[in-house]
C-alpha cells in the first residue's frame, strides 16, 4: 500500500485539476459552445446576433436535428458551418493572400475543447436534402469559414477568393437597394473572402467600398434564395456594436420570409439526443417514471443469480473452520461459558428481534412479547427458556446442550420441511 500511496496522490491531484478544468469552463457563460454558435457568449460566438433577433420580434429557434429530414419553408441560418468534400482549388491564391500574423488566415473553423471531436460537418445527404429544400421556396443565410470550395457553394454557382489578411477592418456599403440592406449606410468587418458570382440572377448586397469587390449576396436557387456572406466575422458579438451592423441581420433576417428562423446548432455540436427529462416532457412524468422502474426491474434481475448455492472456496471454508476450532479451544480453556452462553442468548435475541420488527438491540423481554404478539407463542416460550438456561450453564455439556437448542430454535424462523419441535429445556444438572 505504501508503493502505491504516491500513484494515489498523483491521481487525486489529476482528477481534482480536471474537475477544475471543467467548473472553470463551466462558470464561463457560454463559453463551452463553438465558433459562431448562438449558445456562445464570448466575442467570437453569436449570442448577441440571437438574442438581437428575437428582442426585436423575430420568430427564432435554435435546431439540434440535422438537415436529412427538412420539412416545412422556414428560414435557416448556416454560420461557420464546415461541408464534407470542401477544397481549396487555388492554394498559392490562399498561400499569397494570408499573413502570417493575422487571425484569420485558418482556412478551418476554430474549434474550442472537445468541440473538435464531436461537430460534425454538413455530409453529402445533408447538402442535397438542404438544396431540395431550397428548390421547393426555404432561404438561407450561408455563412461560410475561410475560402474554400465547398459542393454547396458550387450548386448555387459562387466561388470564394480568399481577401488580403494583412489589409485593416474593411467598410462594406449596399451595393443596391435592396430588402436586406434597407436602413444600412454602412458595414465595418473583417473580410476572409470575396465572392465570385457565376449563377444566374445572383445579386451583390454588400460591397468593399474601396476595392468595389462583393462580400455578401443572394443566389437564387429555385423557388428560394440563399444570401451566402464571405466575413464571417460580421455575425459575431462584438462586431454587432459596428456601425450598421446589427440594422444589417435585422434587415437580412426579415427578408427571409415569415415563419421561426432557424439557427443549425446541431453543426455546432448540439444534438436532439433523447434523456428521460426529454422523454417525461414530450410524454408525460408517468411513462418516464415506468421507463426508471422497469429499467431497475432489469438491473435488479441481473444482479439475482438462479441456481443452486455455490459452496464458499477452500481456503473460506478451511480458514473459517480453524478460527471456530481456534475460538472455542479459547473458551474451553479459559472456562469462559457464562459468557459464551451469554453470547449465544444475545445473538438469538437480535435475531428474533428482527422477525418481531423491533430494533436489533432490544432486551429479551420486549422481543418476546413482540413474537407473542405476531402469533409466534413457540418462539416467545424457546427464548424466555434459553434465556433462563443461560444463567445456569456451568459445564461444556450444558453450554453444547444450549447451543443445540438455540439452532433449532433458528431453524423455525424459516422451516425448510414441517417444523420440528423444540427440545424442552430442563433445568441444568447439578455439576
Amino acid at each position: 500500500m505504501r508503493d502505491r500511496f504516491p500513484l494515489l496522490v498523483v491521481g487525486g491531484l489529476l482528477v481534482t485539476a480536471l474537475l477544475g478544468t471543467w467548473l472553470v469552463r463551466g462558470a464561463a457563460r457560454g463559453g463551452f459552445a463553438d465558433t459562431l454558435s448562438t449558445w456562445r457568449a464570448q466575442p467570437d460566438g453569436a449570442r448577441g446576433l440571437y438574442l438581437l433577433a428575437e428582442e426585436s420580434g423575430l420568430p427564432v429557434s435554435r435546431r439540434t436535428s440535422d438537415m436529412q429530414i427538412l420539412q416545412g419553408t422556414s428560414p435557416l441560418v448556416l454560420l461557420a458551418v464546415e461541408v464534407e468534400d470542401a477544397r481549396e482549388d487555388d492554394p498559392d491564391q490562399t498561400a499569397l493572400a494570408a499573413d502570417k500574423d493575422s487571425k484569420l488566415e485558418d482556412e478551418d473553423v476554430p474549434r474550442h475543447g472537445f468541440n473538435r471531436l464531436h461537430v460534425p460537418e454538413l455530409n453529402e445527404t445533408e447538402t442535397e436534402k438542404l438544396l431540395e429544400s431550397i428548390r421547393g421556396g426555404r432561404n438561407l443565410i450561408y455563412v461560410p469559414w475561410g475560402s474554400k470550395e465547398n459542393p454547396l457553394l458550387d450548386k448555387l454557382g459562387v466561388k470564394l477568393f480568399k481577401a488580403d489578411t494583412s489589409l485593416p477592418m474593411r467598410t462594406l456599403t449596399p451595393a443596391l437597394s435592396n430588402p436586406y440592406t434597407q436602413g444600412v449606410e454602412r458595414v465595418e468587418a473583417k473580410v476572409q473572402a470575396y465572392l465570385e458570382l457565376t449563377g444566374e440572377g445572383a445579386v451583390p448586397v454588400l460591397e468593399d467600398a474601396l476595392m468595389k469587390r462583393p462580400v455578401a449576396a443572394v443566389v437564387p436557387y429555385g423557388a428560394g434564395k440563399v444570401l451566402v456572406v464571405g466575413a464571417p466575422e460580421l455575425a459575431m458579438n462584438q462586431a454587432l456594436a459596428r456601425a450598421d451592423n446589427a440594422q444589417f441581420w435585422l434587415s437580412s433576417l426579415r427578408a427571409l420570409g415569415s415563419g421561426p428562423i432557424e439557427f443549425d446548432e446541431h453543426h455546432h455540436g448540439f444534438t436532439n439526443e433523447r434523456s428521460v427529462v426529454d422523454f417525461a416532457r414530450r410524454y408525460g412524468l408517468h411513462f418516464a417514471v415506468a421507463q426508471l422502474l422497469l429499467g431497475l426491474c432489469l438491473w435488479a434481475v441481473a444482479l439475482k443469480r438462479f441456481g443452486r448455492p455455490r459452496p464458499p472456496p477452500e481456503s473460506m471454508r478451511v480458514g473459517s473452520t480453524d478460527a471456530l476450532f481456534a475460538m472455542s479451544r479459547l473458551y474451553r480453556e479459559g472456562r469462559h461459558r457464562a459468557f459464551a452462553a451469554n453470547l449465544i442468548t444475545r445473538g438469538l435475541t437480535q435475531e428474533l428481534a428482527l422477525h418481531a420488527g423491533l430494533p436489533p438491540h432490544a432486551p429479551e423481554q420486549r422481543v418476546a412479547e413482540g413474537l407473542e404478539a405476531r402469533g409466534r407463542q413457540d418462539l416467545a416460550h424457546g427464548l424466555r427458556a434459553i434465556a433462563r438456561n443461560a444463567e445456569a450453564v456451568s459445564r461444556e455439556s450444558e453450554l453444547l446442550q444450549l447451543a443445540t437448542r438455540a439452532a433449532a430454535l433458528r431453524q423455525r424462523l424459516h422451516p425448510s420441511g414441517p417444523p420440528s419441535s423444540v427440545p424442552a429445556v430442563s433445568k441444568p444438572e447439578e455439576p
